[in-house]
């Protein structure tokens, strides 16, 4: 039932907004890979959650608005990047709150923003989306944090210098993620998919425990 109503239910100058093409989508796509580079939540990251959520969506024969979707899965994560980041507030929040600077002028069908908003806002898995692009974008990014992928993630962000993180605090954030995503997960397709990202996840994690002396040579 719960999935069921989900269903239905600067002051530093930013960088200038993508510009008019014959197809926003090329427009918003361009935008992020010019300027959303890392190794966990960059312009990858939104390759994926779109493809995925489109999967999980067809999976479980729910229609989408694309256009939404679209715009949301390439922005959801923009202010986790400087100049639109801002210190002690979920990015989230910010990237739902500024998006329209970044739709504006693309061809964007304005009319759906709020919906992207919407969409953007919840897209963490400890957070509760409202309506099918959001529960599928949403289920999608958790997903990301799962498996082989989430792994890769993860230790991508690893100091090679030994600064912060590093090995064994990676290690802690991915069995926090193994212990807090797969419960957040609420779809059909989505919960299907679960259990073998996390085997995979817990199978890594108990190689690299046994294979460095429980991280005491990581």
């Amino acid at each position: 039932m719960r999935v069921a109503a989900l269903i239905m239910g600067m002051l530093v100058a930013a960088p200038a907004a993508p510009v008019a093409s014959s197809d926003w989508h090329a427009s918003v796509r361009d935008f992020a890979a010019k300027h959303f580079k890392n190794p966990a939540w960059g312009y990858s990251h939104c390759l994926r959650d779109y493809a995925l959520a489109r999967e999980l969506a067809a999976a479980d024969r729910v229609t989408l608005d694309d256009d939404v979707l679209f715009a949301a899965a390439f922005l959801h994560d923009m202010a986790a990047f400087p100049p639109w980041e801002k210190e002690k507030l979920d990015h989230s929040d910010v990237a739902a709150d500024i998006v329209d600077t970044v739709l504006k002028g693309t061809g964007f069908p304005m009319t759906k923003v709020d919906a992207v908003r919407g969409a953007i806002r919840t897209h963490m898995y400890y957070r509760d989306p409202v309506g099918p692009e959001a529960l599928y974008l949403h289920d999608a990014d958790a997903l990301d944090w799962l498996g082989a992928i989430g792994v890769a993630r993860v230790l991508a962000l690893v100091d090679p210098n030994g600064g912060d993180p590093d090995g064994p605090k990676a290690v802690k954030m991915l069995e926090d993620n193994l212990k807090s995503v797969p419960t957040r997960v609420l779809s059909r397709a989505g919960l299907a998919m679960v259990p073998p990202r996390k085997a995979e996840l817990e199978v890594f994690l108990k190689d690299l425990r046994r294979e460095s002396e429980n991280l005491a040579t990581l």
